[in-house]
């Protein structure tokens, strides 16, 4: 009877154990069912933390994470911007659904069993998905940021009393597609939701020719010079060229004829070469070297009596300068004292009315022409083409060219637009005054260049005339000034 009653009390104790673990269980799969329908712990959802978080609570925590505005950054400028305002929008549906299939995916009983034993699964990681319409951000940053922030470079100016040019203002411009793929990474980020945009500086811009006609302007109104100078400056670079006028405070129109002095020797020099073939006599050379160097006018006459004519030597040149194209510079007779007057030309220049002052009837030039020619010297030395090659095919090397070059480059005395370049300065060139033959004053200088600098290699020629006596030191200060601010201009931070 005992052994009954032992056997009963156990019976019931084993069913209550029974029945205690089938609650437990039954509890622990209600409770596991809860868990499963969220996300597990570590799991995130285009970078964000869902852990726990059901479907519609995760949707909701996406949503606010990628809805917050980013920060754009321009320079010392920061703004707010909504992402859909950059073309960006969620692709919420997918994301959602991509992540609850990858959970539904776990098997059931296999993931229950690891939840009794306490081993979580693996936590998912769902990539981000959107959409970024580029065109749309492009057009934003264009129209509200670059349009708004964007700086244009203040270009140097010239600087007043002096040869020089104050320094500009660098530039600040959007670098558009740079940006478009910086906010990109961005807006597909639920943190880094700060962007740096990418602009680009832009250094000073070089001054312009206006530019250096203001700086030309004040030069020469700060030595209260009383009369004409033109100025003719090509870059010989770039091919691009300007011609000044001035007189008393009033821009002229260019192309004023004036005496071309001792500068007709390069016309002279020129011609000598396209009528001798090479190589050039010891005798020929040696003359050019006495006109082109000492500026000696005896060579120059016997340079035209012996290589070209007798008598109509300069007559020879004039049609050269024509065939070139110089309408406007000739010479008419020999440089000897006494020397007849062979032709008289009347020119586009020497024809105007609206500028009159005294001038050589025996030779003319404008600062342009006289500029063109030494440019045409410059291009055949360069390259054997240009207007030499065009008008007289087969008549002038490139070697000659180059000889006539050196010829000039032999010109140095320190004075007029030599006196205004640095030194070592490479330059070559024809000057030139002249002193009245009643007064012994003088009235005009000239110099016709081609500077061979580190901004570039440029032609300078200037021409001035006074009506009243200028005194050399004066007038060679004049040249000094406006030839440095010229190289000023293409040498700015060199």
């Amino acid at each position: 009877m005992k052994h009954l009653r032992n056997f009963s009390l156990l019976r019931w104790i084993s069913l209550a154990l029974i029945a205690a673990g089938v609650i437990l269980l039954v509890f622990q799969l209600v409770v596991f069912s809860r868990l499963r329908s969220s996300f597990s712990p570590g799991s995130t959802i285009g970078g964000v933390d869902v852990s726990g978080l059901d479907i519609d609570q995760a949707a909701d925590r996406l949503t606010q994470a990628y809805s917050v505005p980013v920060e754009l950054r321009y320079s010392d400028s920061s703004f707010q911007v909504k992402p859909s305002t950059l073309g960006f929008s969620l692709d919420l549906s997918s994301m959602m659904a991509a992540a609850d299939q990858a959970r539904a995916s776990l098997p059931f009983w296999s993931s229950f069993w690891d939840y009794l034993f306490n081993r979580f699964p693996e936590s998912q990681d769902i990539p981000v998905l959107a959409q970024i319409n580029a065109d749309q951000m492009r057009s934003y940053l264009v129209s509200e940021i670059a349009a708004r922030y964007d700086q244009d470079p203040e270009p140097f100016t010239p600087i007043p009393g002096d040869t020089f040019f104050s320094a500009g203002k660098s530039g600040l411009s959007l670098d558009v597609d740079r940006s478009v793929e910086l906010i990109s990474m961005a807006l597909n980020s639920p943190t880094d939701r700060v962007i740096n945009l990418s602009v680009k500086k832009s250094t000073s811009s070089r001054p312009s020719f206006d530019n250096l006609k203001i700086l030309l302007e004040e030069v020469i109104n700060a030595h209260s010079f009383p009369g004409t100078v033109e100025l003719y400056i090509k870059d010989l670079q770039t091919g691009q060229d300007m011609q000044f006028a001035y007189q008393t405070g009033e821009r002229l129109t260019p192309d004023i004829a004036f005496s071309a002095l001792s500068t007709i020797k390069i016309p002279i020099m020129v011609e000598v070469y396209r009528v001798k073939d090479e190589p050039m006599d010891a005798e020929t050379y040696t003359l050019l070297e006495k006109m082109m160097t000492l500026s000696d006018n005896e060579a120059s006459d016997a340079l035209m009596r012996s290589v070209l004519e007798q008598n109509l030597g300069p007559l020879y040149v004039s049609d050269t300068l024509e065939a070139l194209g110089l309408q406007n510079t000739y010479l008419a007779g020999m440089f000897y004292i006494g020397a007849p007057f062979l032709k008289v030309y009347s020119t586009p220049a020497n024809s105007r009315t609206d500028i009159i002052f005294p001038r050589d009837q025996m030779n003319q030039t404008t600062a342009t022409e006289m500029g063109s020619l030494l440019s045409d010297i410059y291009e055949c030395a360069q390259t054997g083409g240009g207007s030499f090659f065009a008008a007289f095919p087969g008549k002038i090397s490139q070697n000659e060219c180059r000889a006539m070059i050196s010829l000039l480059a032999q010109d140095r005395n320190g004075m007029l637009i030599e006196s205004g370049l640095p030194d070592g300065t490479q330059i070559a060139h024809k000057h030139g005054w002249a002193t009245d033959t009643i007064d012994y004053y003088i009235y005009d200088m000239c110099d016709a260049a081609i500077v061979y600098s580190p901004g570039g290699n440029y032609i300078l020629t200037l021409f001035i005339n006074s009506p009243q006596q200028i005194v050399f030191t004066d007038g060679n200060q004049l040249y000094g000034d406006l030839s440095r601010a010229v190289y000023n201009f293409f040498n700015l931070g060199k």
